[in-house]
């Protein structure tokens, strides 16, 4: 076969460089709006992912799409003076309920050091994290009323404007006693290794 015609080899690449940038398979996911699932198949060369798909994989991880259709990333992208990231391209983890969700807007470089996050909240609802690594605070600014954030540690509300911040080391809960879906900032500084 004419080796011209052929698909270019993406799932190998796409798994170098999340390994490069010591990236998890659901960290990616995170970052990408990318099912894990379908991560691990594109990975194997089991799906043939849609352009969406391969879009967002490369803006999460920092690659040029041409680069990744040539079978190689020598490079990552050049930042142009403004990097402008549509909200369709706007990564986003939802509950399965539809209690929550979290849109991320920090860059993928930054994973493990410091994320920031725009969380909406359901009435009535919670989200819920376990510990994350030791040494992990979370800075969570109220863009609306009715928050509330639970840790071992104690339980503070929070009113339009104000941000609290707390350990993340431990299990917490952000939770809406309000009547309105609720809104806030969240920023998620992890332990930086020396």
């Amino acid at each position: 076969m004419d080796s011209v015609n052929e698909a270019p080899k993406i799932g190998p690449v796409i798994q170098a460089e999340r390994k490069k940038r010591h990236l998890t398979l659901d960290r990616l996911a995170a970052l990408s709006g990318v099912s894990r699932s379908m991560l691990s198949q594109i990975e194997r060369s089991e799906a043939n992912p849609t352009f969406a798909v391969l879009w967002s994989l490369t803006q999460a991880l920092g690659i040029d799409f041409s680069q990744l259709l040539a079978g190689g990333t020598s490079q990552q992208r050049k930042p142009d003076s403004i990097d402008l990231v549509t909200l369709a391209l706007t990564p986003e983890i939802r509950s399965p309920d539809g209690a929550w969700r979290l849109r991320i807007l920090s860059p993928p470089m930054l994973a493990g050091q410091v994320e920031w996050y725009e969380v909406e909240i359901a009435p009535g609802c919670m989200l819920q994290s376990a510990p994350h690594a030791p040494g992990t605070f979370e800075h969570l600014t109220a863009y609306s009323e009715g928050l509330l954030v639970e840790t071992e540690h104690g339980s503070q509300k929070l009113a339009t404007g104000e941000t609290a911040r707390y350990r993340a080391d431990v299990a917490h809960e952000i939770r809406n006693t309000g009547r309105q879906t609720a809104r806030a900032l969240m920023v998620v500084l992890h332990e930086l290794k020396a």
